[in-house]
């Protein structure tokens, strides 16, 4: 009898964020969280059980069989039967993601179940965490172009589940005045609560539904106000994440006077459908679950999750995975945010190859803000400050550089002394706290302007935000500088501008620091990211609730300007539904495939693309996958790499996974591996993660199906690293009809010098004719030296 066991317990203790860089840094937590995550699953690792410590958790139930209506008229029926002595303490019962349930129970009922053969895994609650008016023209979408606006009307019949913090029905963005009703094949509802009547919904937001069982079970012994639950968004997150998706036409959009001008969303036609599954402490999985499952049953066709949990959890122990793997069955395309903890290397999350994982890029718009020294020299840095500023005259400039007291240096509320800030620029270093907290304690302290100067682990990646005290942030080398000037100088001065909006900045997209990279921690044969996206400085909808920089912030805006992963998925889901629209018949992976092989990896000014980690460094596919997505091209892509629910099987059976643990991801309980590949590189994805060990020789094999002219030909063009051979057979395939499919087989042989110490490299795979280039990206890995 298989026991799974989630390796995280219903408390503050998190795995890494994969949400909005917006309030709380991550580097102190991850060297915790990964001794935290370690320390558990050895145990699991040795086949040792591990031992609750409370009485009462909530767990998710994977039963074997089927429901039977002879035996119990309901999956409700069923489920409360194994809780006979407690059928009070079911959570939620899954009918579309899952064949269980979520329950609360006492250590007797959890051996009861465990034991069962009627179950086939229990495991414990996970927690999750959360993770436009100039992108539509960066994407070229431009709203004057008849050909989109008829892309759009089509795009009233597609629905998008977003799964966040909720939504705030009152936004403008949600405007419904040039929608049509609401498709009838549409289940969905809108649920009632203190603070929500469901009459706000409209033709627009067709559906808000809450999910928030997971999360009171886990609070119940908080002394924190608990969460209401409602569908309304407190927070701000789920309506700029929706907006972004789908937000509807608004003219005169700004943050404070930023980014002024008509905000919109990638699909501004399409509907939204919106289910709050994260709270205050987080996204507990039993809460996804639900939330997924109901999606499903609604009828969504995209699902967009802009959060995440850990880089290297097997798919049979992931939520998000396995409710995505579910809805993928069913033609639905899934959209993940990749991850905010770059650019540490292995720290994508959201990896099955079903999901289309997201980075994130910058776009071609900039907030600059400037820092003159007293030396004179002057940075420059960013901004969304909207006060009255400092005026001309320098003033006197402090860093608490004492490393016997480094709480100072970045800025900890309490950690700054009055008498030596007071009427002073304070630098402060980046990291631990969040960044507009930092300003609130240099505020607070009487100083009246704050560097925010970036250390090695944040590098040159800048994110504007919107300071209550006249702020720059600045990157890792400027930092420096200034830094030394502040400690050395007898008599330090600084005086901080603001530069409004600037528009058309070169280069762009850059990869921003904060995406999460490969190599994949699950499969290291799959590569994610799968594309990159604009995560950047976004502005999108916002929360009446609170103010732009979170709860302590009294100011109201319509909309705010963001930055993460969180931002750059709900691009791709957006983008899907127009792909949807446009292509009805399209699978999800077909889709999928559309926008990785036309994507580009230029920049605006004809360069690889840069990466903000360094000044001149240029990334690499682990960090943007098959590159930035280009809405235009994929429309059109000629060829796809499809994919089934038959592949994603046999790719799991490649994993050597025991039937238990296929099941738990796979709902059919005849589910078998009948038919497994080789390698799990041999399923059909639509770019190549080679990973030479023992071997120096690896082949694989895909397939390609036109979705373009016929008839058509096209020949093959590798681009490969010295270290590399790669011969494709055959090197040119020809179409003479419209779903026709072509198979080619690659052959990669390593020719690494021993004395080469480099352990990755990378390359692509192009075929091309006249109309069409379909690109796939290559990186290889050397795991012995």
């Amino acid at each position: 009898m298989m026991k799974c066991l989630v390796i995280k317990e219903n408390s503050e203790e998190t795995l890494h964020s994969n949400g909005v860089i917006k309030q709380k840094e991550q580097q102190v937590m991850e060297s915790f969280s990964a001794f935290f995550s370690l320390s558990l699953l050895l145990p699991l690792l040795l086949g040792l059980q591990l031992t609750p410590v409370s009485a009462r958790k909530s767990y998710i139930v994977h039963m074997k069989e089927r429901h039977d209506p002879s035996v119990h008229p309901t999956h409700f029926d069923w489920y409360t039967s194994m809780l006979s002595s407690s059928p009070h303490s079911l959570l939620y019962a899954y009918t579309s993601v899952y064949n269980g349930f979520a329950a609360t129970l006492d250590p007797q009922q959890l051996h009861a179940l465990r034991t069962s053969d009627s179950v086939l895994g229990v495991y414990e609650d996970t927690l999750y965490k959360l993770h436009t008016t100039r992108t539509p023209e960066f994407l070229g979408l431009q709203a004057h172009s008849g050909f989109w606006e008829d892309l759009h009307q089509a795009s009233h019949n597609v629905v998008i589940g977003v799964l966040d913090t909720g939504v705030w029905p009152e936004s403008q963005s949600f405007d419904d005045s040039q929608m049509p009703q609401i498709p009838t094949r549409w289940r969905g509802t809108c649920d009632s609560a203190p603070d929500f009547d469901p009459s706000l919904c409209n033709n627009k937001l067709i559906g808000a539904r809450s999910f928030s069982k997971g999360y009171q079970m886990a609070s119940a012994k908080s002394r924190k106000p608990r969460d209401l639950a409602s569908p309304r968004d407190g927070d701000g997150h789920g309506t700029h994440t929706a907006s972004t998706a789908a937000g509807s036409v608004v003219s005169n959009a700004t943050l404070l006077g930023y980014a002024t001008g008509t905000a919109r969303g990638m699909a501004p036609q399409a509907r939204v459908a919106a289910y709050k599954v994260c709270w205050t402490d987080g996204c507990f999985a039993s809460d996804i679950l639900a939330g997924m499952d109901q999606a499903i049953q609604d009828g969504v066709d995209v699902l967009s999750l802009s959060l995440g949990g850990s880089s290297s959890v097997p798919y049979y122990f992931d939520a998000i995975a396995i409710g995505a793997f579910a809805a993928v069955e069913r033609g639905i395309f899934v959209s993940c945010s990749a991850g905010n903890t770059g650019p540490r290397s292995g720290s994508v999350a959201n990896v099955a190859p079903w999901i289309m994982t997201v980075g994130a890029g910058t776009l071609d718009r900039d907030f600059p803000a400037y820092a003159t020294l007293g030396n004179g020299k002057r940075f420059a840095g960013v901004s969304l400050y909207s006060g009255e500023g400092m005026g001309d005259e320098p003033v006197g400039l402090v860093y608490f550089s004492d490393r016997s007291n480094s709480s100072s240096s970045i800025c900890m509320p309490g950690s700054l002394d009055p008498e030596t800030v007071r009427g002073k620029v304070v630098v402060c270093d980046r990291g631990l706290n969040a960044r507009v907290e930092k300003g609130t304690v240099v505020r607070d302290a009487g100083g009246v302007g704050m560097i925010l100067a970036n250390t090695a682990m944040s590098g040159e990646g800048l994110v504007a935000d919107s300071h209550l005290v006249a702020a720059v942030a600045v990157g890792e080398n400027e930092g420096d500088e200034i830094r030394e000037y502040a400690s050395m100088d007898p008599n330090p001065t600084a005086v901080l501008s603001f530069g409004g909006t600037v528009l058309n900045v070169r280069p762009s997209p850059v990869v921003a620091a904060f995406s999460s990279r490969g190599p994949n921690g699950v499969t290291a044969q799959i590569l994610k990211p799968d594309v990159i996206g604009p995560g950047v400085n976004i502005l999108a909808g916002w929360s009446g609730a609170v103010g732009p920089s979170g709860s302590e912030d009294t100011r109201k805006t319509r909309f705010n300007i963001m930055s993460g992963t969180s931002m750059s998925c709900p691009h791709i889901s957006g983008l899907a539904a127009l792909l949807k629209a446009a292509h009805p018949d399209w699978s999800p992976s077909a889709i999928k495939s559309a926008l990785m092989t036309t994507a580009y990896t230029h920049d605006n000014t004809e360069s690889p693309l840069r990466d903000a980690t360094g000044e001149e460094a240029l990334s690499t596919p682990w960090a943007y996958g098959a590159g930035h997505v280009n809405p235009q091209k994929a429309l059109s892509p000629g060829l796809v790499y499809d994919a089934s629910t038959q592949d994603y099987i046999a790719f799991l059976c490649s994993l050597n996974y025991s039937l238990d643990h296929l099941r738990l991801v796979v709902k059919h309980p005849d589910a078998n591996c009948s038919t497994k590949f080789a390698d799990p590189g041999d399923l059909n994805y639509p770019s190549f993660s080679v990973v030479f060990g023992t071997n120096k020789v690896v082949r694989y094999t895909r397939t390609l199906t036109n979705v373009g002219e016929a008839p058509s030909v096209y020949d093959v063009a590798v681009s490969a690293p010295s270290s590399v051979e790669i011969t494709v057979n055959p090197n040119r395939v020809s179409f003479t009809e419209v779903g026709e499919r072509q198979t080619y087989t690659v052959s990669f042989v390593s020719n690494r010098s021993v004395n080469d110490s480099a352990a990755s490299a990378f390359g692509s795979i192009m075929w091309s004719n006249e109309e069409h280039q379909v690109r796939s990206p290559v990186a290889f890995t050397w795991t012995y030296f």
